[in-house]
């Protein structure tokens, strides 16, 4: 399974970004996807993630109401709605992947996630 992230940008505070994340290799239907976020200096966090099988998602709280993730069978890819973005926003965001059922809930914790893309960088700057 491969991952390639893309949509990252330089945007003012209250911008909106789309971020892509496209798999190839594999069925996504198969795996839980996950955005993750890492900012200069800080560890991995993560940001959302959704499961493969009745579409349950999580989201940490400082992206809730702002952030919507989201999956295109058809196009085994799973995107990352960014609305009113705030300077902490700023991270390179990048997308793994987790094989496995989970029905009702999502795990969403970095370790627990691999084949990781190469990252795309968003800016919050005005």
């Amino acid at each position: 399974l491969q991952l390639v992230e893309s949509g990252g940008g330089l945007v003012q505070p209250g911008g909106s970004l789309r971020l892509s994340c496209a798999a190839s290799g594999r069925d996504l239907d198969y795996y839980a996807i996950g955005w993750f976020r890492q900012a200069p200096g800080k560890e991995r966090e993560e940001v959302s993630c959704i499961s493969p099988n009745d579409g349950s998602t999580s989201y940490v709280d400082s992206v809730k109401g702002r952030f919507t993730i989201s999956r295109d069978k058809a196009k085994n890819t799973v995107y990352l709605q960014i609305t009113n973005l705030k300077p902490e926003d700023t991270a390179v965001y990048y997308c793994g992947a987790r094989k496995g059922l989970f029905i009702g809930y999502v795990p969403c914790a970095p370790s627990e996630y691999g084949s990781w893309g190469q990252g795309t960088q968003v800016t919050v700057s005005s």
